[in-house]
């Protein structure tokens, strides 16, 4: 579940922020950050789906989503981070970034809520069967953003983070 907005609404240009770095470029950096952001708020989707749909499935699958979401805390914060800096690359001035940063953050959520809507269109069944599974896609490596986007965490990972 990848976010298509995104990529088209942040066509954006990022210099380096370190020399030495040229290796991974800009474009590089954008579709890996894109891509671990967008399977993240899929997950994220999909849990408002069955949430909506299948209410008595809720508890369970909140345990199981705290226990991903205390996983990928870290993970999480770091992207926040890199979103924020691609965003501020992208920025004229601090006003600019501001307008930028919560045009993008929006996009996402709308992206999040176009996915949802999808999940909830598809027959009860199918998404019964997922909203029922959910607990063990999170405790699978299919799941493991770490795991599952290793290359694009060491592309990621090239580019240093503002201290």
């Amino acid at each position: 579940m990848r976010l298509s907005i995104i990529s088209a609404l942040l066509g954006l240009t990022l210099c380096a922020p370190a020399a030495g770095l040229a290796a991974v470029s800009a474009a590089d950096y954008r579709a890996s950050l894109l891509g671990i952001l967008g399977t993240y708020q899929g997950v994220l989707a999909l849990r408002e789906a069955c949430i909506g749909a299948f209410p008595e499935t809720r508890a369970v699958n909140e345990k199981a989503f705290a226990a991903w979401h205390g996983r990928h805390k870290r993970l999480e914060a770091e992207l926040d981070q890199r979103f924020a800096m691609m965003v501020r690359a992208y920025s004229k001035d601090e006003k600019d970034y501001s307008r930028n940063f919560g045009k993008y953050q929006g996009a996402i959520l709308r992206q999040r809520e176009e996915t949802k809507q999808t999940l909830l269109l598809e027959t009860r069944g199918d998404l019964e069967a997922r909203c029922k599974g959910m607990p063990e896609f999170l405790r699978s490596r299919e799941s493991d953003l770490e795991a599952e986007f290793a290359n694009d965490l060491m592309i990621l990972r090239q580019w240093q983070l503002p201290k």
